[in-house]
């Protein structure tokens, strides 16, 4: 019988490495394709959409059933749902490997989502589970957010480092090592534990969260190719939105269901939610482009972009656990909407940048302001998800929707930031190379990649200008919609999200169960 681990146990502790290692492992994969987006576009020929479906398979498949994977792990048992997603993990990555075309790739990285689901909210469930108390919580959730910040600022440096001695299909590989450290390590350290409450699946519900989730960003993602006014992109957003409003509807009829819709009542609990969503909405965007201007813009080798998005790393490592004090000190509200404010700060300066901007002067001011505020936003904003259930029975669905709103939201921010980027560039360059054949000058707008790769052969350096000029005005006007998202965050912030949490310094304990 495993018992719950008693809060004089220093062994809590190394469950918070365990937990930290399994979130790492799966979070550095929604960015560490990014530096490889180049090479995919020279490897497999893969367009814009093409290269935004590759992030976006994985971070889609693995937002649309989060949901389910809480639900599975608050039945099954959260620590038996956890190793089952590492096992899938590191066979899907395997399988990745294998792929010699875009859509193949893309299904690849699907398959990956579909076990991360699983891996993502189990790991903050089982930290709830075992830190009851409540200021040793705050402090482990603090450590949590660090390491998924730190993953995802630290994924182009891993991919790049990757890519400077190996081919792309050791950006897969690494997982498999990894992998297999945290589930041996899981298994003889970490307690399971499960909700107390029963119920069967909610087939419609799982239904209903993946039908809206897919149809929001697949829309999304094809607007450009279908024209944003197309019968095709309205339907579609019409179609998620009917979804949507049908799982609500569905799930406030249900005794047990996938997720209680009725904690978006409280205030802390859905403000801080959206605050989370919407910081990694402009990140993801931002991230998406920024990697991309590295290597296409000012030509640089796939490590050494890795290595430019470093202090991305350094600065939200750094932010994430001083975010739980300074929340101690003044209150979520103030940081959450000081985070969001600093993120605003980073993506307006990064608005400006052009071919010869300075990386040691506005890049790099941009990239700290944004890890600065994301480290401000997440802790303090994740305490306040996990501190709004009203017991522990709900770790799972709470950490489900914490994990939810934070892939829906990078996932849209690639959508929505790509295909900002691909409407904005694509029309330049067909304008800006008039004089070339008009198959030659649709190849160059299918992506900055091709559009680089038109350039050099054509004499003269003019295409290669409108190419830099078309990129760096879709980088414009990205960084823009990043910083009015997290404006808009901003002031939602500080006009309804709760101060401080409600009295009580004490939670449940978890309900034991048997091991294996």
């Amino acid at each position: 019988m495993a018992q719950p681990v008693p809060t004089s146990d220093p062994r809590r502790w190394w469950v918070l490495v365990v937990l930290c290692l399994s979130v790492l492992l799966v979070s550095v994969d929604n960015t560490i394709v990014n530096v490889a987006l180049p090479t995919f576009g020279r490897e497999l020929g893969a367009s814009t959409s093409g290269l935004q479906w590759i992030v976006d398979g994985y971070t889609l498949a693995f937002a649309a059933l989060l949901l389910l994977g809480g639900h599975l792990g608050d039945r099954f048992g959260r620590r038996r749902v956890l190793q089952l997603g590492l096992v899938g993990f590191a066979v899907t990555s395997y399988l990745a490997t294998l792929a010699d075309t875009t859509g193949e790739l893309v299904a690849g990285r699907a398959a990956m989502g579909v076990s991360a689901a699983l891996v993502y909210p189990a790991t903050l469930a089982l930290l709830v589970a075992t830190f009851t108390d409540r200021r040793e919580r705050a402090t482990a959730i603090g450590v949590w957010s660090a390491v998924t910040g730190l993953a995802v600022a630290i994924g182009p440096v891993t991919g790049g480092l990757l890519l400077e001695h190996f081919a792309w299909s050791s950006v897969f590989l690494v997982n498999l090592p990894v992998a297999a450290l945290a589930l041996v390590a899981g298994w003889l350290v970490v307690p399971e534990s499960r909700s107390g409450e029963g119920g069967g699946l909610d087939a419609v519900g799982v239904l209903g969260s993946v039908a809206a989730i897919g149809l929001l960003v697949w829309t999304t993602i094809e607007a450009p190719n279908h024209g944003w006014t197309s019968a095709t992109t309205i339907a579609g957003y019409a179609g998620a939105a009917v979804a949507l409003a049908g799982f609500v509807a569905w799930e406030l009829r249900r005794r047990h269901p996938l997720l209680d819709v009725r904690l978006f009542g409280d205030a802390r609990f859905s403000v801080a939610s959206g605050s989370i969503a919407l910081a990694f909405f402009a990140l993801f965007g931002f991230i998406f482009l920024i990697t991309q201007y590295f290597q296409v813009v000012r030509g640089y080798d796939t490590l050494a972009a890795g290595l430019a998005t470093l202090p991305f790393a350094v600065v939200i490592g750094a932010t994430s656990p001083l975010a739980i004090v300074a929340m101690r000190a003044v209150g979520t509200k103030a940081v959450v909407t000081a985070g969001l404010l600093t993120m605003a700060a980073g993506f307006a300066v990064a608005a400006g940048t052009a071919a010869d901007s300075a990386y040691w002067g506005r890049v790099i001011v941009a990239m700290v302001l944004m890890a600065g505020g994301l480290g401000l936003v997440t802790s303090p904003a994740t305490e306040a998800v996990m501190g709004a259930l009203r017991t522990d029975d709900q770790a799972g669905a709470g950490s489900a929707v914490n994990d939810t709103v934070r892939e829906v939201g990078g996932t849209l921010g690639v959508a929505v930031v790509g295909s900002v980027m691909a409407t904005v560039y694509g029309p330049a360059v067909r304008d800006g190379l008039a004089g070339l054949p008009a198959a030659v000058r649709e190849a160059a707008a299918d992506s900055v990649v091709a559009g680089a790769a038109v350039a050099e052969r054509v004499p003269g350096g003019t295409a290669a200008d409108v190419v830099r000029t078309a990129f760096l005005d879709g980088l414009s006007a990205g960084s823009w919609v990043c910083a009015g998202v997290c404006l808009a965050g901003a002031l939602a912030a500080a006009a309804w999200l709760p101060a401080r949490h409600r009295a009580g310094t004490q939670v449940p304990a978890p309900v034991p169960v048997p091991a294996g």
